[in-house]
């Protein structure tokens, strides 16, 4: 097979945990080009610089390469708005700093957001269920927040946290698409701005 040019060079042993990331690494440059079902895990090998039983002795399938990169990139958003939370005391602050997570995920080196947001897999049950659950963390770590804040029940702060997850996650995507026409952090300003403007209505519990 005929070596793409920015294959990597054969034959250097790496540790275990130092193969598993270039493999990976290969793998989601396949991936993001490519689509699933159009990667073969042939070009993957030949990206990475390994022969095909090397591949195979760290993933016993493509399915299960690609189910760890989700893993990893489902993994990184949470800790965007996970640490957007944290960063402040001030709930507009939040807002902005969520809307940022998002924008600052899509936006990120290598498209690893499509492996989360735009697969070609979404219908099988082990892809939709990692992303549903991904969302659903983080529509929770805000609906925590949001109750910690304001006298609403559980399930109302939930559905408030799933509404400016998908609002962040569908206003970054289609930010991306529209070749960044807005500068990034005028877009999130904008997002955050509107989010705000509805959320604020609920009255503290707390003293701001």
């Amino acid at each position: 097979m005929t070596a793409t040019p920015d294959a990597r060079p054969r034959g250097t042993r790496l540790p275990r945990p130092a193969r598993r990331r270039q493999l990976l690494g290969a793998a989601q440059e396949v991936f993001v080009a490519q689509g699933y079902h159009a990667a073969a895990m042939d070009e993957i090998a030949e990206r990475a610089g390994v022969s095909k039983p090397v591949l195979y002795q760290h993933f016993p399938g493509k399915l299960e390469l690609y189910l760890a990169l989700l893993d990893e990139h489902a993994e990184k958003l949470l800790v965007h708005v996970r640490d957007a939370l944290a960063s402040t005391s001030d709930n507009r602050q939040r807002v902005t700093a969520t809307f940022g997570a998002f924008f600052d995920f899509v936006s990120g080196e290598g498209e690893a957001f499509r492996l989360v947001f735009e697969s070609d897999l979404r219908n099988l049950p082990a892809v939709r269920d990692r992303v549903e659950q991904t969302l659903q963390e983080c529509a929770e770590m805000i609906s925590q927040v949001i109750q910690e804040d304001t006298d609403i029940s559980s399930e109302e702060a939930h559905l408030l946290g799933m509404g400016l997850v998908g609002m962040a996650e569908v206003s970054a995507r289609y930010w991306l698409s529209s070749d960044r026409s807005i500068p990034k952090d005028a877009a999130e300003q904008l997002m955050a701005r509107l989010a705000w403007r509805g959320i604020s209505g609920w009255q503290l519990t707390r003293p701001a």
